[in-house]
């Protein structure tokens, strides 16, 4: 009987808990506060890509707001281990210190949002459209597999 066995990029056997670690860092970087000391997670809340995420029909929808970022340019779409990233980056532009601004509240710098996906989705199935700032993803949702028929045992008397 053989068996599979997962693993991180490292190489390593990924952990039967590294899933749900992924997950509660990013829920994590979401709270309205700072770092707290000695945790592992380096950003604030802000840096997280907002999403909505519905189920339409056999398709699980993903919408991420994007907006002011070139699709082409500055967001990166990947699917590993059961995982959609999305990674973006906003620029700021270069005449913004002339501009004498009275209030400068746009973010600027690197967002990202992992998000897991079902089980037996092949990267090659996502699909991806931006339109006026919202990147919407479109993962088909594979039919659960048949359970198997009950064998029947054959019982010796002995």
């Amino acid at each position: 009987m053989s068996s599979l066995q997962r693993r991180e990029k490292s190489g390593i056997p990924a952990s039967p808990f590294s899933r749900l670690d992924r997950m509660f860092d990013e829920w994590m970087r979401t709270l309205p506060m700072n770092r707290t000391p000695g945790m592992a997670w380096e950003t604030r809340g802000e840096d997280v890509i907002g999403v909505d995420e519905y189920r339409d029909g056999d398709t699980q929808v993903i919408r991420a707001e994007l907006a002011g970022i070139d699709p082409d340019e500055d967001v990166e779409l990947t699917v590993t281990d059961g995982m959609l990233r999305i990674d973006a980056e906003r620029r700021v532009e270069k005449d913004t210190e002339d501009k004498g601004y009275t209030r400068h509240e746009l973010r600027y710098g690197r967002f990202t949002r992992s998000l897991p996906i079902p089980d037996g989705v092949s990267a090659d199935d996502v699909t991806a459209t931006y339109k006026d700032g919202i990147l919407e993803v479109r993962v088909p949702v594979p039919e659960p597999p048949a359970p198997p028929a009950p064998t029947k045992i054959a019982i010796s008397k002995g």
